[in-house]
């Protein structure tokens, strides 16, 4: 297990075991939602992944210590902070962190660095991060990181602020597959296909480890995208959606934001304008993602016959 790591004590066992382990990030938790959603949602994605017999890894940094399975109180205490004194943590951020003995909350790409580094082989969120529209030389580290760090990431595809034919080029450029599960399209985060077509399309665990078992035989060294769309219930219609977001990314520009502010103001813009049920569904998102991915981390272990 890498030293530079704070596990606790039942992710320790579990990994040690090989029993199923499903990494979270903790940005939804300081940057994502505000309090108390921020709390119920965390603590909701971690009781969906203990229903399927997986063991959730919350991944937070706490005075400079990278913590792999953030207790209650520590969840609390991040949810509580919020975005005061709590940096967002991507891999340009972990060394600063740790080394100045501050506060982190890790994005997707953070989460994933230091899921791999503790030895976890999924990871669960609501949608990764991509390239902004309008704005193509903006492309999140999300994207260069599935290039290079071997974990499925298990999400609702990319946030549909974002210019989504241009991310799925990045991904192929990066070497990614992005797979459907039970779809044939990319899920568009708020609504249920952005109709866009994937690499394959799964329809059970199993073949979601499979892929991802054979990933690691391989030696390749990059992560594996599996796409799974919004339960129907919760989800935007693709013309409501798309409506929101490009009033959002036009009040957007018309403010001069850029950057990495961004993503936040696009996202909150839309939460406004769809009376608050952008924020149902990416919640509902969220907690059915952490479903799928303890039951293919399940798979995955079985393929590793727990060694």
């Amino acid at each position: 297990m890498n030293q530079e790591l704070h596990y606790s004590d039942e992710v320790r066992a579990a990994l040690l075991a090989g029993s199923p382990v499903v990494a979270l990030e903790s940005t939804l938790i300081t940057h994502g939602f505000p309090y108390p959603a921020n709390l119920d949602t965390a603590l909701a994605m971690e009781s969906a992944i203990r229903a399927e017999g997986a063991i959730p890894a919350t991944i937070g940094i706490l005075d400079g210590q990278i913590i792999v399975g953030l207790d209650q109180p520590q969840i609390e205490r991040l949810a509580e902070l919020g975005q005061q004194g709590v940096r967002k943590c991507s891999r340009r951020d972990l060394p600063i962190v740790t080394g100045l003995h501050q506060h982190g909350a890790t994005t997707v790409a953070g989460t994933m660095i230091a899921a791999h580094m503790a030895g976890i082989k999924v990871f669960a969120t609501g949608g990764i991060g991509g390239v902004h529209r309008g704005h193509p030389q903006d492309v999140s580290a999300d994207l260069i990181e599935l290039g290079r760090t071997p974990i499925t990431v298990v999400c609702a595809g990319a946030k549909s602020i974002l210019d989504l034919p241009l991310t799925l080029e990045v991904l192929e450029t990066q070497g990614v597959p992005v797979i459907g599960y039970g779809t044939d399209t990319l899920p568009a985060f708020y609504s249920r296909s952005s109709g866009l077509p994937i690499d394959q399309r799964v329809d059970t665990p199993e073949q979601a480890a499979a892929v991802a078992a054979a990933r690691d035989r391989l030696g390749l060294q990059h992560g594996t995208l599996v796409t799974v769309p919004v339960p129907e219930a919760d989800a935007l219609p693709v013309d409501e959606a798309e409506a929101a977001i490009k009033e959002a990314t036009r009040l957007a520009d018309e403010a001069g934001i850029h950057g990495k502010e961004i993503t936040p103001f696009v996202l909150g813009k839309v939460l406004e304008l769809t009376g608050g049920r952008s924020q149902t569904a990416n919640i509902a998102a969220l907690v059915n993602n952490a479903h799928v991915a303890a039951q293919i981390a399940s798979a995955i272990a079985q393929f590793y016959g727990g060694e």
